[in-house]
This record gives C-alpha cells, structure tokens and sequence, in this order.
C-alpha cells in the first residue's frame, strides 16, 4: 500500500526574492490606478518539494491531504518537515511565542537530526554557569572571542539540514559539550522574548528549561543548555554532552538489534515522565524518537536524556496544528485522515514507536503499520502489548494520557 507522497517544488530564497519583487511591482501598479481599490491577496506558492540532502532545506507548501488524497512519503527516516503556514487557528505561544515566528507559506525540510555521539570517561557535572543577560548587547567580535576563550571544538558529530554539531570540552574545567552552529539562514522559527527582541525558538524552549530546573547541569531528562552566542553569519549552542551516551538507536544495535523487555520498560518509564514534565511546561518536542534520545550508560541502570529540540514549540490547552513538524515516517494517522494533530495524542503516538522500535529488528512506518504490513510481536508479555497497543491506537481521542500512561501495569 506504499504510496509516493505528490509533494510540490521546492522554493529557494531567490524564487522567494523574486516573488516578492513581482509582488511590490503588482502592488505600485495597484496604488497607481485609481479604480482599482481591491486590497491585494496573499500569494501562495505551490512549488514542488524535490529529494532533500542532508546539505539542503527544501521549501514548499502544506500538503493536502484528505483533499488531494496524497499517500505517505518515502523520504529517509531522518528527515523532517517543517511547515510554517498562516491559518493555523492555534499556533503555539507562550510569553516568547507570539504564533508568528515563523515565515509565512515556507516548508522546511531537515533531512537529518544533529546526532550527537557521546564518549570519553564519565565525570561529575559541575553546576551551570550562567550566561550573561547583556550577551546579546556584546558584539559579534566579542562574543566569538568569547567563545573561543572558553570552548575547545574537536571533531564533527553530525550535520543536517538545520546545522552541524561538534564534539568539544570547556577549557577551564574540561568539561564534556556539544556545539551546535546553525547558519542565520537556517534559524527559521524565531519568538519574540520579553523585551520583544526576536530569538530562535530551540533557544527559546531551552533558555526555558534551565530556567525551571533545579540543581547541576545533568539533572534533567532533557539536556542542558549551557550558553549560546549570535556571531551573525551563525548561532551557536554549547550544549551538555553527556558521557559516555549513545543515541538509543545505536544503544539497540549493541543489545543485538533489539532489546529485552526489560530493558525496553526502563527506558520507557523514564520517556513517559520525561515527555510528561515537558508537557506540564507546555512544551512539545515534536520529533521524540530513537536518534533523539541518549542512553547514559556509565551506571548501572541507563539514563535516558533528550536532546534535539529543534522542532519544539511552545503550546497552548488543546491547541491543535494544522502543519505537520516531525519524522515522516512516524506521523500520526490523524494527519492523514484529518490534516490536524495534537500535542499530547501525538507525543503518545511516539512513546509507541519507541517502543516498537526498542523490541523489533525493524524500522517503524505508520502506512504500513496502518496496513497491517508492521505488526506487533506475540512473544511479548501481555502487558507490554497492551502498551504498544494503547499508544499505537489509530484514533487520537482513544489514545491514553501521558499521565495514564505512567499509571500502566507494564511500568509499574
């Protein structure tokens, strides 16, 4: 039942710039003529999103869905979608996210996440510092200066469509971090913070995190971010790298593909609540999957911590989306019969192709998991299915909370 999603072509900045351009004249050819007085519509693009590379963001439209009755698409696990659309009833926001962050009528697609490959000996984390609230104030000149200072960049850990991370050490404690560089031109969704100063939504989301956690750096599920700095041509993020982690997808090639079930109900009680506190701090990550969550392994019982938040946004009670931000491939039915989705139903959805995922020798696909051509394997206990089951539940509203989720037998 695999179907090749009619997706539409791809706009560049120019094809934007000259849009524009057609736009300003057709508005002056408006103003000039006294008996036409119509106010100008808003253009839509209808392009075509061609294959993305994980050097490339590719610009389009919202797909239709139930309209057009387009399938699913075949793209690589690892890609995203992004897209930012006027329309959207319930945009998310908060006091940084005013709902208009975002470039109109603009899809993005990062082909791939910023892995970050943990390794080294395991240290005790010190307490965070904190970043000047002036940093913004400082130039471009002195924040690099700044940065280099205090970090020591090693080698790459991974690039995708939104940036590339590296391995690295603060010098003065050497102390283990990941240091994302996002291009200026690939910062896409930015909020307005308090002062009404535009910053990038992942910092935003961060910033807001440190805020509410309490104790060292290293106590949170999700990791921590240490300090950040706008050199113009790029932001930069120095993030907590945990050590020694691997991502959750390599954690299960190293148990043989798969992973008991044991050890599958660890990781999973520990998803839950992580997924619960962020949704307890309207925050919704959008993209929770395998390559997304680290597994501390230096202890006995692995640690789970989320990183990647690229994609998250602030939300509203029972804010509903119109536009579909995620992995492709583990997108919830609704989206398909209804072009909407929720932030609690939705991040259920994913604890569900965790754990198919952590307990199968496969990739999970939601068409073919809807087609029955994905099912769920008889050998495990009758809890644990009935998990799977619950998270996996076609219709949203059937669907059990985070909450109930983390009342199940099978996690208890």
């Amino acid at each position: 039942m695999t179907k090749k999603m009619e997706t539409r072509k791809s706009t560049t900045p120019a094809d934007k710039k000259d849009s524009d351009q057609d736009c300003k004249t057709r508005t002056a050819k408006r103003k000039a003529s006294p008996e036409k007085k119509t106010p100008i519509k808003r253009r839509r693009v209808a392009e075509q999103a061609g294959p993305s590379t994980s050097s490339d963001v590719v610009k389009g439209v919202k797909r239709k869905v139930v309209q057009d009755g387009e399938g699913t698409t075949n793209q690589a696990k690892k890609a995203k979608l992004l897209d930012h659309m006027s329309g959207d009833k319930e945009q998310a926001s908060s006091s940084l996210d005013t709902g208009k962050d975002c470039s109109l009528n603009n899809k993005q697609v990062c082909p791939r996440n910023d892995k970050r490959k943990a390794a080294g000996d395991d240290r005790e984390s010190p307490k965070k510092k904190k970043r000047n609230v002036d940093q913004d104030k400082k130039s471009v000149a002195d924040q690099k200066r700044e940065f280099e200072a205090r970090y020591v960049e090693e080698h790459q850990l991974g690039e995708g469509g939104c940036g590339a991370v590296f391995a690295g050490y603060r010098i003065e404690d050497r102390f283990p971090v990941a240091i994302k560089h996002i291009p200026r031109n690939k910062v896409y969704c930015k909020v307005a913070d308090e002062n009404g100063k535009k910053l990038s939504v992942e910092v935003a989301i961060m910033l807001k995190l440190a805020g509410e956690a309490e104790g060292s750096v290293g106590t949170s599920a999700p990791v921590s971010l240490l300090e950040w700095f706008n050199l113009g041509k790029e932001l930069i993020l120095v993030l907590e790298r945990p050590v020694p982690a691997v991502d959750l997808q390599k954690y299960k090639a190293e148990n043989g593909r798969t992973l008991p079930e044991d050890k599958a109900k660890v990781i999973l009680k520990q998803l839950v609540d992580a997924a619960k506190e962020l949704e307890d701090k309207n925050i919704f990550h959008r993209d929770i999957k395998g390559e997304n969550i680290l597994i501390e392994t230096g202890s006995d019982v692995p640690r789970v911590r989320i990183i990647d938040f690229g994609l998250s946004c602030f939300v509203k009670q029972r804010s509903l989306y119109r536009v579909f931000y995620g992995t492709p491939l583990h997108t919830p039915p609704e989206w398909y019969r209804r072009s909407c989705y929720r932030c609690g139903p939705t991040t259920v959805w994913q604890m569900g192709v965790v754990l198919y995922e952590a307990v199968h020798a496969r990739d999970f696909d939601t068409e073919r998991f809807l087609s029955k051509k994905l099912t769920i394997k008889k050998r495990l206990s009758t809890k644990c299915r009935n998990f799977l089951e619950a998270c996996l539940t076609k219709v949203p509203e059937k669907r059990p909370t985070l909450e109930e989720l983390q009342h199940h037998p099978w996690l208890r």
